[in-house]
């Protein structure tokens, strides 16, 4: 009996900017699987379906759970929020595979990360050449993430900052604040977004001196923008370069 494992990007939360595909492929399962809250973000599509869900800090058992399902012959739905290959599941399931040494048919099935969610909100910051850093230092240690950060900096790339602070978790953002001070302008737009389309979105735009002191937490998105961001109408822009080449303000 063959099975498959289908690995769901559900996007940023609400209904509307999930793809049709991720919707059809949960809507096809016969067993979905996934964190509380993203299960909670889908109660309403396919109801009749089996779920398990599972906390953070539980991915490994969710993902060997998944894999045991689609062997008995099940078409799993593993679902993840933003995109699964972009800080999600995707990654986790070969690694798991690899190491246990089988084989199950696996699909990744996109969805809207949460990076290019926040950006939408604030107008276009990632026009140009950006670095997506992740501060959790669960999985990463903090000195190879300041690592990263520091030569991301120095580079110029806008910043995409993901799980900035969490409640017992505070040192890294605040050691990610002092390398962004030491190398860009107190000036430097700096979006935040937190629930992007969900429920409690919040949006604000501040700028890098305020940083230290601004609220975040593991729902919310940093997007620290480069030399050349400015803010325009209360949109944060980065230029992709069109005014180097172009006169812009020509109609024809």
């Amino acid at each position: 009996m063959s099975g498959s494992l289908l690995v769901i990007g559900l996007g940023p939360g609400a209904p509307e900017q999930m793809t049709p595909a991720a919707r059809q492929a949960i809507e096809a399962a016969d067993a979905i699987l996934g964190y509380t809250t993203y299960l909670r973000l889908i109660a309403e599509l396919a109801p009749g379906t089996p779920r398990e869900e599972s906390g953070m800090g539980q991915e490994l058992q969710r993902v060997n759970r998944a894999i045991d399902l689609a062997k008995a012959g099940r078409r799993v739905a593993l679902v993840s929020g933003g995109d699964a290959g972009i800080y999600g599941m995707a990654g986790l399931v070969y690694e798991v595979l690899r190491q246990r040494g089988e084989r199950v048919t696996v699909k990744v099935v996109p969805g809207v990360p949460a990076l290019a969610a926040a950006a939408a909100l604030l107008g276009a910051p990632l026009m140009n050449d950006f670095a997506a850093i992740n501060l959790s230092d669960r999985l990463t240690p903090l000195e190879e993430i300041l690592r990263r950060l520091e030569m991301a900096v120095q580079a110029d790339f806008v910043l995409c900052l993901y799980n900035p602070q969490g409640r017992n978790r505070v040192e890294p953002f605040r050691l990610a604040c002092e390398i962004l001070a030491r190398h860009r302008s107190p000036e430097t737009p700096v979006g935040i977004v937190r629930h992007a389309y969900r429920t409690g979105q919040r949006v604000k735009l501040i700028t890098l001196a305020g940083l230290p002191q601004a609220e975040v937490d593991m729902a919310t998105i940093v997007i620290v923008g480069n030399s050349c961001t400015f803010v325009y109408e209360g949109k944060m822009v980065t230029p992709r370069g069109y005014a180097a080449k172009y006169a812009l303000g020509e109609t024809r």
